[in-house]
């Protein structure tokens, strides 16, 4: 039951976003504000593949069963500054644990870092809310999104210092909020 509702949460993701963010940098004491228009499409088999091989990890056999998408997007904030990439990633299920899914969650190219990476994510099928946890060099972020319903989403990203090894998330760094509209 858990997978379908993954899948049906997935299902709900493809199509033409746009967005209006606030991102509190809590270092500087700055607030920015930012638009964000996207497009999230299935990946091609060949696609899954590729970001399997990006990350030099084990291909399972049921590639199709696997979620998996392109991103693209376009940010401009209210200063101008303007940032658009395109990325693939999927979602590789490792626990099934009643209302909650984790596994490894795969891009060929990280937001922070250039690089492809494996993250960590965990789905809460009654909250309808996909938590992503990716340890970058220097920061971990934290991003939920919340399905409110098939044309309305809740963002939110918590960016913390890195801390050392074994020790728990204390320093935040950056807070982004948004709503995220399904446009047609």
């Amino acid at each position: 039951m858990n997978i379908a509702k993954f899948h049906e949460f997935f299902d709900c993701c493809v199509g033409n976003w746009q967005t209006e963010r606030t991102y509190h940098y809590l270092t500087q004491s700055e607030v920015e504000r930012s638009r964000t228009e996207f497009t999230v499409s299935p990946l091609t088999a060949e696609l899954k593949q590729k970001v399997f091989n990006d990350n030099q990890y084990p291909l399972p056999q049921n590639l199709g069963t696997i979620p998996g998408f392109s991103l693209g997007f376009h940010t401009v904030s209210e200063k101008g500054e303007e940032v658009s990439q395109k990325l693939n990633l999927l979602f590789v299920v490792k626990q099934d644990s009643g209302t909650t899914l984790e596994g490894d969650y795969l891009r060929d190219r990280a937001y922070e870092e250039a690089k492809p990476i494996i993250s960590d994510f965990r789905f809460d099928s009654v909250q309808r809310e996909l938590l992503m946890t990716t340890r970058y060099t220097r920061i971990v972020s934290v991003d939920s999104i919340i399905l409110i319903n098939p044309q309305l989403r809740i963002r939110r990203i918590l960016n913390y210092q890195r801390p050392p090894e074994g020790q728990p998330l204390s320093t935040l760094v950056l807070a982004g909020f948004g709503v995220e509209e399904k446009v047609s």
